[in-house]
């Protein structure tokens, strides 16, 4: 359960910014009530970066809706109404709009949909790292949904930390392996230019990752 309130600077000291909050009484209804533990109330600090969503970043959001519209045959605003509100719904996010969210709420948006698309295979119309905004939770999405990294097709894990010779990929314990997936044909590329490269080259890298 989220509630915006607005918080004043009660004091400033040398070690640190004290300051109090008032909730409305109009907001204390009986769910934050039966949240409270002998008067006090659990809650989180966030700190608004003050940035609001970017060109590219709304460019990406809708590109990818305009590609699912082409997988299931509906709408692009159609598509983003129902999918912002699973967003919401899965992340316990507050309402938001692409035109000027924040550029971290359009960052988790954005991943959203990518995930979406990984987990349905719904096809992009670009490369799945130039379609990210964050490409540390592509990654992890495309190892989750077995889809490479770099195009989204079916893909495979490729170590990128080397196991070495000798030892049984069987009964290792890779868990301690950086990874990352790959179609074969980019899973080929990997080896043959070798994983430098291939980074520089995809702006890419490996992630810890067990099932």
């Amino acid at each position: 359960m989220y509630r915006e309130i607005t918080a004043e600077v009660h004091k400033e000291s040398p070690d640190g910014t004290h300051f109090y909050v008032l909730v409305p009484r109009e907001s204390l209804t009986d769910e934050m009530k039966k949240l409270s533990d002998d008067g006090k109330l659990v809650g989180e600090l966030r700190i608004d970066d003050g940035r609001t969503i970017s060109s590219k970043q709304r460019k990406k959001a809708w590109a990818t809706l305009h590609d699912i519209s082409l997988w299931n045959g509906d709408d692009r605003e159609t598509n983003h109404w129902w999918l912002k509100h699973e967003f919401m719904t899965a992340k316990n996010a507050m309402y938001f709009s692409l035109s000027d969210c924040s550029v971290t709420a359009a960052r988790h948006y954005i991943s959203f949909l990518l995930d979406f698309c990984l987990g349905w295979d719904v096809p992009l119309t670009e490369p799945l790292v130039n379609r990210t905004d964050d490409i540390n939770a592509a990654i992890y999405s495309s190892l989750k949904h077995r889809r490479c990294i770099i195009c989204g097709l079916e893909g495979e894990q490729h170590h990128w930390d080397v196991i070495g010779m000798g030892r049984n990929r069987k009964t290792y314990d890779d868990s301690g392996h950086r990874k990352i997936c790959l179609c074969r044909i980019h899973h080929d590329e990997a080896h043959t230019i070798g994983r430098d490269t291939f980074a520089e080259k995809y702006h890419v890298y490996g992630i810890l990752y067990n099932e």
